[in-house]
């Protein structure tokens, strides 16, 4: 019973073992992907951070040349004051011609009067208000033409409008895709001075809504990752200070919790092995003093007996012999019982003496129907032994045989030898044990009797193993044919 105790506690200790390993490579495993992510986002808004910029150059550098080519248009118009004849006058109007339409810019030519000119279906309005506003966002151009002031004012082209809202639509985004990010990444956008919250996400507002909470923060976070620089398209700089995910951070603390878990569990299981193994001793104690009144029962019944039969009659030394049987059998009892929980002395004695001791007590005092076999080899055989213990063995293997038998059968003794062991086979003719019976049979508190402790076969293996370094064992036993224990002793 011991040793399956034992092994299911070490089978439950390697299968934690298992798990948390298992639980561990998991964990490990789920944190690398989440750290991957994280690392992607950050990449992610970098090169977006970069497109942003790369825009903002492009769309820089078209206003220049759209402000060039106005630049141009409006040197061409001052040469006209120039030009001498109408050839060169037609051939520099389609050249302008030609400049305006490949920018496709929209333009205004007021004359002093700011008295629109140029387009023809605005001609002789005056440029003001709305249109003047709409107008007026690059710097007009001044010229002489033909002797009168002109003015041409400009605006980007319809592309170049319609791709600058799309940017300033994608602009306006692009903090809160910064801060609004599908991993959970905790973020903060601050100013270059590190002063000023652009955009937050993933985090409570108390946790940067002073100087020094912010700072703290920040610190926290640049402590887990480097910062990452942004150039905004309002041309400031900027810092995306993050941190790994809740679920990040939790997964470190999965093994910790899981070895917590497993230590409860052990230490239950400890109170729970220390339980049963309190209960099972219990169950021994009851059962030895069970025992012992056993045992001390037929001596003393036998004594009561002889004293009532002798009542009145003369003492004769057939009768002294009887008494002192009874008196010897005592005797015995009392130092079987003294021998247990302490260490025997073991002394070279004789196996065969010792199995015909046994026998011979029980013998007379069991049913006449029973029939004691023994077979014995010719040399006595000695080996380290405890008479007193180990006639106690074969005594409880032949009640338990006698009980199976049910006081009608052969009970049946063998002793044999070889160069390093001595065999005692017991063998009976009762009604034999079933496989499941036969892996219990040993343990404490096991019995097929109604009102059985469950103890002699369990006294009989630790006075075997333990006392005497042998074994004990079934080695044979078929329901309704009988059953052969074995014991094997060291020479």
């Amino acid at each position: 019973m011991n040793k399956a105790r034992w092994l299911i506690l070490s089978i439950t200790v390697l299968l934690a073992v298992v798990a948390l390993v298992e639980i561990n490579r998991v964990s490990i495993q789920m944190r690398k992907a989440e750290v991957e992510k994280v690392k992607l986002w950050a990449k992610a808004i970098s090169q977006k951070a970069q497109l942003v910029n790369y825009s903002e150059e492009f769309f820089a550098s078209v206003a220049r040349d759209e402000h060039r080519k106005m630049q141009l248009y409006t040197n061409i118009l001052r040469s006209f004051d120039r030009m001498g004849n109408d050839a060169d006058a037609d051939f520099s109007l389609d050249y302008v011609r030609y400049i305006v339409d490949s920018c496709e810019t929209a333009i205004i030519i007021t004359d002093a009067d700011s008295i629109i000119t140029v387009p023809s279906e605005w001609a002789g309005e005056k440029l003001e208000g709305r249109r003047l506003e709409e107008f007026s966002h690059n710097e007009p151009f001044h010229y002489r033409i033909w002797g009168m002031k002109m003015t041409l004012y400009y605006k980007e082209s319809k592309m170049y409008t319609e791709l600058r809202n799309v940017l300033d639509g994608f602009n306006k985004s692009f903090l809160e895709e910064i801060t609004n990010n599908g991993v959970l990444v905790p973020v903060l956008v601050v100013d270059s001075l590190q002063g000023e919250v652009l955009a937050s996400g993933n985090l409570a507002k108390d946790e940067f809504d002073t100087p020094e909470a912010l700072a703290a923060r920040l610190c926290e976070m640049e402590a887990e990752n480097d910062p990452i620089i942004l150039r905004l398209p309002d041309g400031q700089k900027a810092y995306v200070f993050y941190e790994n995910t809740p679920m990040l951070k939790s997964m470190r603390w999965v093994p910790i919790l899981y070895l917590f878990v497993l230590a409860v569990l052990m230490v239950i299981s400890y109170y729970l092995f220390r339980t049963a193994r309190t209960m099972e001793q219990n169950r021994i104690w009851v059962g030895m003093a069970k025992e012992t009144a056993h045992q001390l029962g037929t001596p003393i019944s036998s004594l009561m007996a002889w004293t009532q039969y002798l009542e009145g009659k003369t003492f004769t030394p057939e009768y002294a012999a009887e008494i002192n049987k009874d008196l010897n059998r005592l005797e015995t009892v009392t130092h079987r019982f003294s021998k247990i929980g302490s260490v025997p002395e073991l002394e070279y004695e004789s196996v065969c003496a010792a199995v015909s001791n046994a026998l011979g007590y029980l013998q007379t005092r069991s049913s006449r129907k029973v029939k004691f076999v023994t077979s014995f080899p010719e040399e006595d055989i000695r080996v380290p032994l405890n008479s007193y213990l180990f006639e106690w063995v074969i005594e409880n293997v032949c009640k338990n045989a006698i009980d199976a038998m049910e006081g009608v059968g052969t009970f049946t003794v063998v002793v044999s030898s070889d160069s390093r062991y001595v065999y005692v086979d017991l063998g009976d003719t009762g009604r034999g044990m079933s496989p499941s019976v036969q892996k219990r049979v040993f343990d404490s508190g096991f019995s097929t009797k109604p009102r059985g402790w469950g103890l002699g076969l369990s006294l009989a293996k630790r006075i075997i193993n333990d006392y005497h370094k042998g074994r004990i064992f079934v080695k044979y036993s078929v329901e309704g044919q009988g059953t052969v224990f074995r014991i094997v002793l060291r020479r």
